[in-house]
């Protein structure tokens, strides 16, 4: 078994449409442990109320020998990821993969009062364990590209997703097979969701 958790990002409720929302239906259908908090205050978040939320949700995934930590973190919640590391939160070993989907730049983010204080922290640390980084190549909330953003200053693995927008609801990103093909086996490549 595999323990899962599932972050979403700013102005989410955790739509039943959304490709995370699809994802922890089929990971849990299959028998894995999966935890898919709505985080306080989705619209007017505070990163300090998240950055407790997420060690909390960290401190209770089940583990052992046996058993495998993933987290997945779109939007918002990949650069409260970020930010943990940032602070010392997360250390290696904490968990055994991250996907990191859709950060949005710190030039946006700036924009918004309601998630200023999520502007991504200075790349001046190495994020530790096995972490990938997913964005679309046209996402609209990362003009510079997520791979000069993020992959390239905090040295992410990082691929980008040909049409793929902010991989959520609005770029059709409801079910995501690619991103269960991850979740099973940390090697797959993630790639767009099949039109139609």
């Amino acid at each position: 078994m595999t323990a899962y958790l599932i972050l979403h990002g700013w102005q989410n409720h955790r739509p039943k449409d959304h490709w995370q929302h699809w994802l922890a239906d089929r990971l849990r259908a299959l028998g894995h442990h999966v935890t898919y908090p709505q985080l306080p205050d989705p619209d007017e978040p505070d990163l300090d109320v998240w950055l407790g939320e997420l060690g909390r949700h960290l401190g209770e995934l089940p583990g052992g020998a046996d058993s495998e930590r993933v987290v997945l973190a779109h939007s918002a919640s990949a650069l409260l990821w970020l930010h943990a590391v940032a602070r010392g939160l997360v250390e290696g070993g904490a968990v055994d993969r991250v996907l990191l989907v859709g950060p949005p730049s710190a030039s946006v983010v700036a924009g918004y009062p309601e998630v200023a204080g999520f502007v991504p922290p200075a790349a001046d640390f190495t994020v530790p364990g096995n972490v990938r980084l997913v964005a679309g190549d046209d996402d609209p909330y990362c003009p510079e590209g997520a791979r000069t953003a993020y992959g390239d200053p905090f040295g992410i693995p990082t691929e980008l997703v040909p049409g793929g927008g902010h991989l959520d609801l609005v770029a059709g990103y409801g079910s995501w097979p690619a991103v269960l093909d991850w979740c099973l086996d940390g090697t797959a490549r993630l790639t767009a969701r099949p039109v139609g």
